[in-house]
């Protein structure tokens, strides 16, 4: 509610920063980062848990959560596996307002797994598949199957909005991992994508997704139907371009905060 923003670097650290910038004094790390750093976070919008920090604890098949200063309350996972309800590589989790948690994995398991307020292993869906050559074409991947799952996002409809980056498109899924409906094509053009590594959901009406690409140094606006409204950002160390963006977060007033990475900073947009 009061636009903290928790950004994870290189060096496994999570500082929390205001929408200007300015740091609140926290900066944590996770219990062991020798085999590599966490990778997606997300905060929880309700419950008793409200305000508390999520992180993907990558490289050890686990999800933490954080007080909004860095406390840590409660671990899910941690077993290394293919079985259901073990874990792979982490790129991103997030819980919804009932409590459950969804976890996107890559590397061993293409899926996401869900599991309930209390941590027991609900289901899981996905597998790993990527375009295929048919007839001399270029097919996309089949509704369902994965190529490295970047991250995703709960949209105001309900539903989860899947950046399924190395297939470049979204996918769209009920809770209950339905499929709804994907979007995205590779290329530079608009409602094209090129390595989505993120996704976000403004809460204005109407609600409009952006998507971050890796590849094509920029953020695009979609609606929630997947209609692209246009694009924002260019390759370069300029104001107003990126390097690597890695991830992006919308605040309560629907600007766009983008990780531009290998520039080693923040910028805000209001897109």
């Amino acid at each position: 509610p009061d636009d903290r923003l928790y950004i994870v670097d290189w060096t496994a650290r999570i500082q929390a920063f205001d929408r200007d910038g300015k740091h609140l004094g926290v900066t944590f790390s996770t219990p062991d980062y020798r085999n590599g750093r966490p990778s997606g976070l997300s905060v929880i919008e309700d419950g008793e848990w409200k305000g508390h920090l999520v992180v993907s604890d990558s490289h050890y098949h686990c999800v933490r959560v954080y007080t909004p200063k860095g406390e840590l309350v409660k671990t899910i996972g941690g077993q290394a596996g293919t079985a259901p309800g073990q874990l792979s590589y982490i790129s991103d989790a997030l819980f919804d307002a009932a409590g459950n948690l969804y976890v996107a994995e890559f590397g061993d398991n293409q899926r996401i797994s869900k599991f309930d307020k209390d941590g027991t292993f609900v289901k899981c869906w996905g597998m790993p598949g990527g375009a295929r050559e048919i007839d001399d074409s270029l097919q996309a991947a089949p509704v369902g199957e994965f190529a490295r799952i970047r991250a995703m996002t709960l949209g105001p409809d309900g539903n989860l909005y899947v950046a399924d980056a190395c297939n470049h498109r979204i996918q769209v899924f009920t809770t209950d991992g339905a499929f709804v409906r994907a979007f995205g094509t590779p290329g530079e053009g608009a409602g094209e994508l090129s390595y989505p590594y993120d996704v976000a959901c403004s809460k204005g009406s109407p609600p409009y997704l952006y998507v971050v690409e890796w590849q094509n140094c920029r953020v695009q606006k979609f609606t929630l139907e997947g209609e692209s409204l246009g694009v924002w950002g260019a390759p370069g160390r300029g104001p107003g371009q990126l390097s690597s963006p890695w991830a992006l977060a919308v605040d309560s007033q629907n600007r766009v905060h983008v990780v531009d990475s290998l520039n080693d900073r923040v910028q805000r947009i209001d897109f």
